[in-house]
């Protein structure tokens, strides 16, 4: 008997409490979700198993004492914590885009700029809930719908709300094909949606390998404090656009990027203890980072039907939605939602 009680004051199931369990239900159907309807998988994933993991056993994510080591999930946090995921995830992803439509079409521009209209709108809600300017520009941030970006911003901001900053802006980046197409269906009609986008431009080898370069540069000399997520992005391009890097971008683009997406996604999720997740003021910031991502996508999308009707229907106003950040997943959803109502619309590299 000895032994049984031993094994019963050892087990998991002892520290548990009923806050566990709601979090354990939302990781399964989390997972459901990324292998069963397949939403972003390879974010979702390993979001919804550290969540998983971490209310079976709190103490995955235990900081170290006099007597013991930390868990395991508390040293792989600190990439998180100390803001080194985001850049390398940025590097990635530089690596895996071509930004020659942006060149070729510089008004592009403009919709990325109207899709930030969700960052503010909320940065002023969470004011007048009685949040701290700190804390309201962490939360306004998750508007971005760009994960690396909310994580940077908030450890300089707020960094006691990293955790649940961190799950809202990677969940809803994940459920992008959930969240987005409501609203661009609401927001456009048929006409709109059916527009096809001309073929643009060619644009030269020179002029994308200045790109990467002109960007850091000038991003360096009006925003510095933006440099070590851009000036990442530029490097990861510019590795891609070269031509002389060719095992640098192939290394950025799948085994850099995947092995920080493991780590970044399951330690994001290993935040979501249900002792500490499910409180008044977690749920709050859950909820106003699903406003912030809704009018983000609403500020992209009106600004599409404007200049759609300037250029006389030349931009089709769902690649406004793509605005969001949410790489490359709003753009995939820009180019599902046109395909439905033109299968001969292919909007992908113009939502990119």
């Amino acid at each position: 008997m000895e032994a049984v009680q031993g094994i019963w004051n050892t087990s998991g199931i002892i520290s548990m409490d009923w806050r566990n369990y709601v979090m354990i239900a939302i990781a399964c159907v989390l997972i459901y979700l990324a292998i069963g309807r397949q939403f972003e998988p390879l974010l979702l994933l390993p979001i919804s198993f550290g969540m998983l993991l971490v209310n079976l056993m709190p103490g995955i994510m235990a900081a170290p004492t006099d007597t013991s080591n930390g868990g395991l999930f508390y040293y792989l946090y600190q990439g998180v914590k100390l803001g080194i995921y985001p850049p390398l995830i940025f590097l990635g992803i530089g690596a895996m885009t071509d930004f020659g439509p942006l060149i070729a079409n510089p008004k592009s521009f403009l919709l990325g700029a109207a899709a930030q209209l969700g960052i503010f709108i909320t940065f002023i809600g969470a004011i007048l809930l009685g949040f701290d300017v700190q804390s309201a520009g962490s939360i306004g941030i998750i508007g971005g719908a760009d994960g690396p970006t909310a994580i940077f911003v908030t450890s300089k901001l707020k960094p006691e709300l990293l955790g649940p900053i961190a799950v809202a802006a990677y969940s809803y980046m994940a459920l992008v094909p959930i969240i987005q197409p409501p609203i661009m269906k609401l927001l456009t009609t048929k006409k709109e949606r059916a527009v096809v986008m001309e073929q643009l431009r060619p644009v030269s080898k020179l002029e994308k390998i200045l790109f990467p370069i002109i960007v850091t540069i000038v991003v360096a000399l009006l925003l510095p404090d933006a440099v070590p997520l851009v000036g990442m992005l530029m490097l990861g391009n510019l590795f891609r656009e070269s031509g002389v890097t060719g095992r640098l971008s192939d290394t950025a683009q799948n085994a850099l990027c995947n092995i920080v997406t493991i780590m970044l996604g399951t330690t994001v999720g290993a935040t979501a203890n249900g002792e500490i997740f499910l409180r008044v003021q977690t749920l709050a910031i859950i909820a106003m980072g699903l406003l912030a991502f809704a009018f983000a996508t609403v500020g992209g999308i009106l600004l599409g039907k404007v200049l759609c009707a300037i250029t006389g229907g030349k931009i089709n106003p769902l690649i406004g939605s793509a605005g969001v950040s949410a790489v490359p997943m709003a753009a995939r959803v820009s180019q599902t939602v046109g395909a439905k109502e033109n299968p001969t619309n292919f909007l992908l590299m113009h939502a990119m």
